[in-house]
């Protein structure tokens, strides 16, 4: 069956999401993550090493715990995407999209007929559903991002705002940085000026953006009126291990002398 997709409804209300990407196949950290009372998992077989195998036993994670399931594909291809649609993905984070032909590409792997041609073979969430049944549910509930990283795409972006059925227009602050010549530098100035622009055009238009970041990034970014907000499993680690250790070694500058144990 087609769930409500609780993520995507935020963001249509005007309020944030928020997730947490994965790169590696481990059911039980999506489990956590909805436990810790995120809106939504991304599961990245783009820079991961997820098989859509792996893809459909992090999307029952999700489920479980109620979190909304988006898979970033390696490629806007609509073999491709279909395979992790068909697993149960709500939807896709698509990367490098540069042309609105390449949004639209995306909008068509996602989405049946009339919005796309997506095959029509029913997957996982079509049991128990009639077809027409399915083909509506899946068209309103399922969510399609799609990646501005490169200057192709900031220069082509005003096209690209005019596709339908694009729900988040992300801009990608580290491959843009590269894209303009000041790779991982996400805080140059020159970068921080094409991000604002970027943002305000998406937001003018009326429509959703997204972008990743850690707690002061995401809490910065939220004042911005960005939606569409994720971190990283190592982020998580680095950000409690930080306060951990800042913690313990107050303590142990304060403790007593060590005891000598013979």
């Amino acid at each position: 069956m087609i769930r409500t997709n609780k993520m995507k409804a935020k963001i249509l209300a005007g309020e944030p999401a928020f997730g947490v990407s994965v790169t590696f196949p481990a059911p039980e950290i999506a489990e956590m993550i909805g436990n810790a009372g995120y809106d939504w998992v991304m599961i990245d077989a783009e820079h991961g090493s997820h098989s859509p195998e792996d893809v459909y036993a992090m999307v029952l994670a999700c489920e479980l715990y109620d979190v909304t399931p988006i898979v970033r594909p390696q490629i806007n291809q609509p073999d491709v995407i279909l395979r992790y649609m068909d697993r149960g993905a709500m939807g896709v984070q698509v990367p490098h999209v540069n042309t609105a032909e390449e949004a639209e590409r995306a909008v068509r792997a996602v989405k049946f007929h009339p919005h796309g041609d997506r095959g029509l073979g029913g997957g996982r969430k079509s049991y128990g559903m009639s077809t027409s049944e399915f083909i509506e549910a899946a068209n309103r509930e399922t969510l399609v991002c799609v990646q501005i990283e490169h200057m192709e795409g900031v220069e082509n972006l005003d096209e690209i705002l005019e596709v339908d059925g694009v729900d988040v227009f992300f801009i990608g602050p580290s491959d843009l940085s590269q894209s303009m010549g000041y790779p991982g530098q996400r805080t140059n100035p020159e970068v921080q000026k094409v991000l604002a622009e970027c943002f305000g055009k998406i937001h003018a238009a009326g429509k959703a953006s997204g972008t990743p970041g850690g707690p002061v990034e995401t809490a910065d970014n939220i004042k911005q009126g960005i939606l569409y907000h994720y971190t990283h499993v190592p982020t998580m680690i680095s950000t409690y291990s930080n306060t951990f250790f800042e913690a313990v070694n107050a303590a142990k500058a304060n403790r007593p002398a060590p005891q000598e144990f013979k």
